[in-house]
């Protein structure tokens, strides 16, 4: 195959989209590689192709058929115009509005170079259909792709770890430079994967774990005991002389559950 050059029409990068295009393409086909060869979905989307340096590699894929979704105008029209076939499959919007059912009848993957402005919104809404998503492998900052994948214990453990990594099992693949981009960006990057696991719901109520954990890692130099206050005064417990850092997913359920005796959260 040949693979798409820069050329007198390729988009011109915009601040406000947060936009970096990836020109390093053994990068690009190491993120694509990163999929599953097996995975339990046959479309995948990604997120924000830029002019293609990602889409060029997975469309050779016969695994899966590939969708792309892009806020960037402009972009959409160079897409039109440099990969004629997926020209059906273009998603011309915002994945943070995107409703799958207008264009997926079962799960997909997701993929992409995340718009870092952005990266923490585009979880949150992944999460939100997560039964329709199986994996995900992305590239953002490199502080927030270790934060999501460090475990309990580690000083980057935080909010978005515990709750994707109640959902999913979490691998850091590759860090990538900031040189391999046009612009290069002011920071480190980083790809990770993250593949769904065994949960199909929490023991516990979920709108209240997601304010569990955010009320405690608020404060998350202070012990549990006083980090969460803001909930109640929770009944004595082990696991509220600890930090938040210190919990795992299963502590916060705990946690929760014990919060859900109180009246004020009732």
């Amino acid at each position: 195959m040949n693979y798409k050059k820069q050329d007198d029409s390729r988009v011109r990068a915009k601040k406000h989209l947060g936009q970096h295009f990836l020109k390093d393409l053994n990068i690009a086909q190491r993120i694509v590689d990163g999929l599953s060869s097996h995975g339990n979905y046959d479309q995948v989307l990604e997120i924000g192709p830029g002019m293609g340096v990602l889409t060029q590699f997975l469309l050779p894929k016969t695994a899966f058929t590939t969708h792309v979704i892009e806020i960037d105008t402009e972009s959409v029209t160079y897409l039109q115009k440099h990969y004629p076939d997926l020209a059906p499959r273009i998603i011309a919007g915002d994945f943070l509005k995107f409703n799958p059912d207008e264009h997926f009848s079962g799960t997909f993957a997701i993929i992409g170079n995340f718009p870092y402005n952005i990266s923490s919104q585009i979880f949150f809404r992944a999460l939100e259909i997560r039964d329709r998503i199986p994996e995900i492998v992305c590239m953002l900052q490199k502080e927030v792709a270790q934060r999501i994948a460090s475990p309990p214990g580690n000083k980057d453990y935080g909010i978005l770890s515990v709750f994707l990594q109640a959902f999913y099992d979490i691998d850091y693949l590759v860090s990538v430079p900031p040189g391999a981009f046009d612009p290069p960006p002011k920071v480190q990057s980083g790809v990770i994967r993250l593949r769904r696991n065994s949960v199909t719901a929490l023991e516990c109520n979920e709108k209240l774990f997601f304010r569990v954990v955010k009320t405690a890692f608020n404060q998350r130099r202070k012990t549990l005991r006083n980090a969460l206050k803001p909930v109640g005064e929770m009944p004595d417990h082990p696991l509220l002389n600890k930090r938040a850092e210190q919990l795992s997913v299963k502590d916060f359920v705990e946690l929760t559950l014990l919060a859900q005796t109180l009246p004020a959260v009732n």
